[in-house]
């Protein structure tokens, strides 16, 4: 990598941390394009030059968020010793990340990331597919072992990550889910739901 790709790729950090700092901070509403500047020291110019719009910027922050998020569900995954343990590890990583992690959570779960992720849906899919294809492929595996459920991949994802999804939606914006329980009570829930 060039110089300029790395002091390139260290705007686009600094710009995203600002990002998440004001967020955390102020939510949607403190996310304007003077705001990231002043909080990220980098010009209006240099942040339109690598995203494009204030749009681009959260966008990128969400798939950051995204990525991150992926990586540790793919770890967890990869380390069961069998499909039961593998859809417990799953569920509880992603439990543990937005714990971690909530105002990454609560942007990957805004409104804002939803019209995103649903107009660009495809481009985003592609964009993460190294870190999908071990998941497609552990599932794939467990299926044909005879533990998973004969669902097509795109509706085993659905049925695992869709209830821990509502969960943390619920917990991050109503607050009367509390995660301890949805960690005591969604694994198996959810194993039923996709075991054959």
């Amino acid at each position: 990598m060039s110089p300029k790709q790395q002091r390139g790729e260290a705007t686009v950090e600094q710009v995203l941390d600002a990002t998440l700092r004001l967020y955390a901070s102020w939510g949607e509403s403190g996310l304007s394009l003077g705001a990231i500047t002043k909080a990220s020291g980098v010009s209006s110019g240099s942040i339109y030059h690598h995203f494009g719009s204030l749009d681009g910027v959260v966008t990128a922050l969400a798939q950051r968020s995204l990525e991150q998020l992926l990586t540790t569900l793919a770890e967890a995954l990869l380390r069961a010793v069998d499909a039961r343990s593998g859809i417990q590890a799953v569920v509880l990583a992603y439990l543990d990340f937005a714990q971690a992690h909530p105002d990454a959570a609560r942007l990957m779960h805004s409104v804002t990331a939803d019209r995103e992720g649903m107009a660009h849906a495809r481009q985003i899919r592609d964009s993460q597919e190294a870190r999908l294809a071990p998941i497609a492929l552990w599932i794939e595996a467990h299926q044909e072992t005879g533990e998973l459920a004969d669902l097509s991949v795109p509706m085993i994802e659905s049925l695992v990550l869709g209830p821990v999804v509502g969960a943390v939606r619920r917990w991050l914006t109503v607050g009367d889910i509390d995660l301890e329980e949805a960690a005591a009570a969604l694994p198996e829930h959810i194993w039923r739901s996709v075991r054959s």
